[in-house]
């Protein structure tokens, strides 16, 4: 059903089709976006990829869990979680 997954190697490659350059600079944008990325949702912003979607970071309570082994409930720690929003664009897309 589904296509393989594109790796980092063939994305880059891609991206220096698309825009004609490239891999060297094509990769090194690809690092630059991911690092922008990764510090302004590690600092609690979002960041918004026009046709892709909305990626930012949630904070999640305090709540009781089971360990699947054993049955036990134990008390996990309020964390954060990365969340991503698709943009309406890219799921009607794929909707058809």
């Amino acid at each position: 059903m589904a296509k393989q997954q594109m790796t980092k190697a063939q994305l880059v490659t891609a991206m220096s089709e698309a825009a004609g350059t490239d891999k060297k600079t094509a990769g090194a944008a690809l690092d630059a976006l991911v690092a922008i990325i990764t510090s302004e949702v590690s600092a609690g912003g979002a960041v918004t990829l026009p046709g892709v979607g909305k990626i930012y970071c949630r904070e999640r309570p305090e709540r009781m869990v089971r360990n699947p082994a054993t049955g036990e409930q134990i008390k996990k720690d309020s964390d954060k979680v990365v969340k991503m929003t698709i943009a309406k664009a890219l799921k009607d897309s794929v909707n058809g």
